[in-house]
């Protein structure tokens, strides 16, 4: 960072904002001479593996266990669930080449790992007793993105997490995607800071083999709406595609029930960066953040030895708390040192600090000073970090209820589309029978059917209309350009 402020306008320019900070704050270098694939540098891969640990421990914490999968998978298996194949056949990347032989059967790059894990649990699931089966992965997936890609957003490696669970029942299928959505709501809500609604998806809009999709949106702060995280109800299809079976309690042999969960990782760190970042940086969840406290001593010429003495002795204090720490005794300039170092909490240290036997310590989220004496600085910090993740979230709730509108006509809707956001609008159908007015509100105004909520879903009164066709309004659909 070569600049004494970042100072961009995060809500007049936020595609600037963005662009700048991923670079400047170095989170991502995208001169990698292939396009769509980023280099992660320490910053956003620190940030990635806490995302990550979160996430694995809530899953291992509700039965789930964690496996590797090849990162190829053989053209036979991706092709043998049709509707499947479809979905991904344009973002297929294949390997047709070992060396300089041209291989018998092509190769995928996984762009999700359905295809390569039910073949095997064709192989391990024999009888009731191998049920419930819960596992997943933490990988790279690659997906040929022809749209422009955006750094952590949308490009042709990212990174997440995928589970696929087996039961016995549709009843138990169902709960798991209430326990995904549950598990969505612990990690990204209230450990992250980040609000989303979970949708059910419009028929035309679901994963592909899926019986129904439901997913998590959250709203960007330039309006656009962003996929986090979704949950699939896979009913019998894969089971029957790949003969996955078992054997009951009465001796016959039946076919599995199967979800499929996949937060995004990727997408996750960029909501957390976009949605609590400011004008200045970087405003991060205490949880996550690669370095969690910043010890700046600035002292004089006659203080320089006890002041970093002084600084030392809070550094040992807060590490010996499990805190991640750093100090910054290098010859820049205080402004240079404040610059840099905001984009997390600082406590300061000076000489007055010193003679008081107490710190001043640089709130990040709300840019105050607090002091507490240097007996109390590890309570004081955990303390403060809790409450920046709570004003974080509240900060997050309050701008993403400011963006849900209503409206019941076209025109309205033509008029709201300007602002962002979620449009609440009436509509005939999330079935296959209401896709041409999905795909007719995408082609006049760029909007998309995101679906109905989970919560408060409310149906609409006997007289009220589709917005677009005019017929029978079967759903209150949110609608929201998407990146």
């Amino acid at each position: 960072m070569s600049k004494e402020t970042f100072n961009v306008d995060k809500e007049k320019n936020f595609s600037e904002w963005f662009n700048r900070i991923i670079r400047e704050a170095q989170l991502i270098d995208d001169r990698y001479n292939v396009k769509g694939f980023i280099v992660h540098r320490p910053w956003s891969m620190t940030m990635l593996k806490q995302i990550y640990r979160i996430y694995e421990d809530a899953l291992e914490r509700r039965g789930h266990k964690p496996v590797l999968f090849p990162t190829v998978i053989p053209e036979d298996n991706l092709y043998k669930e049709e509707e499947h194949v479809e979905g991904f056949r344009a973002e297929v990347f294949w390997i047709t080449h070992g060396g300089d032989d041209r291989l018998d059967k092509r190769l995928a790059l996984r762009p999700t790992s359905e295809t390569a894990f039910y073949p095997m649990y064709a192989l391990w699931i024999r009888s009731i007793s191998d049920l419930p089966l819960k596992l997943y992965q933490s990988c790279s997936v690659f997906r040929y993105e022809t749209k422009a890609t955006k750094p952590l957003i949308r490009g042709r490696e990212f990174l997440w997490i995928e589970a696929h669970d087996v039961f016995a029942t549709e009843e138990d299928a169902y709960r798991q995607v209430e326990e995904d959505m549950e598990v969505a709501e612990e990690v990204i809500h209230k450990r992250l800071g980040v609000p989303f609604i979970f949708f059910e998806r419009p028929q035309w809009d679901k994963f592909k083999g899926a019986v129904k999709t439901f997913a998590a949106d959250c709203l960007m702060p330039d309006g656009r709406v962003l996929q986090i995280a979704s949950t699939h109800y896979l009913g019998q299809n894969f089971s029957k595609a790949f003969e996955i079976m078992y054997l009951d309690s009465d001796g016959k042999r039946k076919h599995v029930y199967q979800t499929c969960y996949g937060p995004g990782i990727w997408r996750i760190l960029a909501a957390v960066i976009s949605i609590h970042g400011d004008n200045n940086g970087l405003v991060l969840p205490f949880e996550i953040a690669p370095v969690q406290v910043v010890v700046v001593p600035i002292p004089t010429k006659e203080t320089k030895d006890v002041v970093e003495e002084y600084s030392r002795t809070v550094v040992d204090m807060l590490r010996s708390a499990g805190l991640r720490v750093e100090a910054d005794f290098s010859d820049k300039t205080p402004g240079a040192k404040y610059y840099y170092w905001e984009m997390m909490g600082v406590p300061e240290v000076g000489p007055r600090e010193v003679e008081g036997k107490y710190v001043t310590l640089f709130r990040r989220d709300t840019r105050k000073r607090v002091k507490a004496p240097l007996e109390k600085i590890v309570e004081t910090v955990k303390k403060l970090g809790d409450e920046i993740l709570e004003n974080l979230r509240r900060r997050a709730e309050k701008f993403m209820n400011s963006m849900v509108f209503r409206a019941e006509s076209m025109e309205e809707v033509r008029r709201l589309s300007e602002k962002g956001g979620f449009i609440i609008v009436p509509f005939c159908s999330i079935g296959y029978d209401g896709e041409e007015c999905g795909l007719r509100l995408k082609r006049e105004l760029g909007l998309e059917v995101r679906g109905v909520p989970l919560k408060n879903r409310v149906k609409p009164p006997e007289d009220a209309r589709c917005i677009v066709c005019g017929r029978k309004a079967g759903e209150y659909v949110y609608l929201g350009k998407a990146y």
